[in-house]
């Protein structure tokens, strides 16, 4: 059902695809980030932040193989397979 509104929102794989890609680079900034701005601060702070926005990628992958899955099911990837 999420998968569908989602959809019919247009947002594609490829979107989802692209977030979880850009939550690992996130996260490595942001761990980064966090060392530099709080220096002396133990460094599981920093670790907590990178763990924290981590924790997308794994759920934009998913929610990419779900939109692919539905496309093409729905026959929207349709142009694509038939070159």
């Amino acid at each position: 059902m999420i998968v569908k509104k989602l959809h019919e929102k247009g947002v594609k794989s490829e979107h989802a695809y692209l977030a979880a890609f850009a939550s690992i680079g996130l996260t490595v900034a942001a761990w980064a980030t966090s060392l530099k701005v709080e220096p002396g601060v133990n460094v599981d702070r920093a670790d907590r932040w990178g763990i924290f926005v981590g924790e997308w990628a794994p759920t934009f992958f998913g929610l990419g193989l779900a939109l692919s899955h539905y496309e093409q099911h729905d026959g929207s990837l349709a142009h694509i397979h038939e070159s």
